[in-house]
């Protein structure tokens, strides 16, 4: 076999080798961020939305949803995940720029207080804030149940996030880092109003 000839069938060999390794390594693998994204919208933790396909859940998650269904038939588990979801992007981006009338009506008034006291905080050091999401945010109901005459909802939140601060003085400072939180929400049963109110914050596994 003449040498040129064998060059050239070497080199077509390794062209089919590359292609495939690239094809192997170019895929993504697990969980994406940006699959979130094709997740519908909802209107802050509310009755009011459309009902998208329920989410999927743990044996232990689903028997506590029955559990709350029985006490509130409205209760729908996919549609306040979507709500829920609004309702975080909402309450971070409000605590972040110091917008009060924004987080009133989404917290309850000892999560209210305490917000309002790290945005006074803030004010009095003179700085501003800034919070972006780098994707959005992931929310997985945890647990769904009934205390005395209300109901308690909690959902983890998994989110990339950046955030801007800029003092009174100087520049700009921004940090990006990946945040867990379990939230817990509640409703009064038989209330008027359908919406939940954030009733606590707390760290969560990744």
């Amino acid at each position: 076999m003449p040498v040129q000839f064998q060059i050239v069938m070497f080199a077509i060999v390794a062209a089919v080798l590359l292609f495939m390794l690239y094809n192997v390594l170019g895929k993504k693998v697990g969980r994406q961020p940006q699959e979130d994204a094709r997740l519908p919208q909802a209107s802050p933790v509310s009755g009011a939305a459309p009902t998208p396909a329920a989410p999927g859940l743990d044996a232990a998650t689903a028997a506590a949803v029955a559990g709350l269904k029985a006490r509130d038939p409205g209760f729908d588990p996919a549609r306040f995940i979507e709500g829920a979801r609004q309702a975080y992007e909402t309450i971070v981006r409000g605590y972040a720029s110091g917008d009060r009338e924004a987080l009133r009506p989404l917290l309850t008034p000892s999560v209210m207080t305490s917000f309002e006291a790290g945005i006074a905080a803030r004010e009095a050091r003179g700085e501003r804030e800034q919070a972006e999401f780098l994707h959005p945010p992931r929310a997985d109901l945890e647990l769904a149940t009934v205390k005395d005459d209300r109901a308690v909802a909690k959902v983890r939140f998994l989110a990339e996030m950046r955030s801007i601060v800029t003092p009174a003085e100087g520049e700009a400072t921004t940090d990006e880092r990946r945040t867990a939180e379990l939230w817990t929400f509640e409703r009064a049963l038989g209330a008027a109003d359908p919406n939940w109110a954030l009733a606590r914050v707390e760290p969560a596994n990744a």
